[in-house]
């Protein structure tokens, strides 16, 4: 019974070891057509499309509604100090440092990650990237490189549109509604709010989000076993696996990012 479990536990182990090897390969085949990109631009403008633009109304919708919570918990635990003019502050940091990144790489996983893999998995399962191989074709260049430049570039900008909604949200709850200041509300975010240290480090951590978000969806894709049921496995584990390792990265991130020590 002991050999049992230490088998299992080291099987489980080499099998955790050996994905994580595939993933890097594909990723080094991944970079190296890129290039290729250069002169079939349009392939990843369609992708910026579809994985960006068609994900705006998740984002502008949830960007809109977290800005006017944050305004409106801020209020609730402010006024007591009497510091309700930091409530610009408040909600522009939280969302231009935290919440605007990893909750947009969250978004971004559910609804674009998902597709990814499910539309790649089931080109895998009907025999398109096989079929493109024996036309020598590098499924690579074509289909694996646009999709992750895509998303790399989708990535920052929907996390800089949820950002500003999520602002615009607040000040509808906290001046429209709670009848705060606005001079005070812009003003004390104007004074606090750093180019490169609040909104540039935010972009850097939407980018690495993009990165890894949409690299573990196409691998996902890639590496699926060519079924519907295999197709709809990998589904899930994108989403699960992108949301873990957002969070992850995003607590490293802040560390190195944002920490005194």
């Amino acid at each position: 019974m002991i050999l049992d479990g230490l088998q299992s536990v080291g099987r489980t182990t080499l099998d955790v070891f050996s994905k994580f090897g595939r993933a890097h390969l594909f990723l080094l085949h991944t970079l190296a057509g890129v290039p290729s990109l250069f002169v079939r631009w349009r392939l990843v403008v369609s992708e910026v499309y579809s994985l960006g633009v068609l994900s705006l109304t998740i984002i502008l919708v949830s960007g809109l509604f977290v800005g006017m919570v944050l305004g409106l918990q801020g209020y609730n635990t402010l006024v007591n100090f009497n510091a309700t003019e930091m409530l610009g502050v408040v909600v522009s940091l939280s969302l231009l440092r935290e919440l605007g990144p990893v909750l947009t790489a969250l978004l971004f996983a559910g609804r674009a990650g998902s597709a990814l893999t499910a539309e790649i998995g089931l080109m895998k399962a009907t025999e398109q990237l096989s079929a493109m191989e024996m036309m020598a074709v590098n499924p690579y260049k074509r289909v694996i490189a646009p999709r992750f430049i895509g998303g790399l570039i989708a990535m920052p900008l929907l996390a800089g549109i949820f950002s500003a909604i999520g602002i615009l949200g607040g000040h509808l709850v906290v001046v429209e509604l709670l009848q705060v200041d606005a001079g005070a509300y812009w003003s004390q975010m104007q004074d606090t709010v750093e180019l490169f240290d609040d909104i540039g480090n935010g972009m850097i951590k939407a980018a690495v989000f993009g990165v890894v978000v949409t690299w573990i969806a196409v691998f996902e894709g890639y590496d699926c076993i060519p079924t519907s049921e295999g197709v709809s496995r990998a589904t899930t584990r994108t989403v699960v696996n992108a949301s873990l390792a957002t969070l992850g990265i995003d607590f490293i991130l802040t560390a190195l990012m944002f920490s005194d020590v």
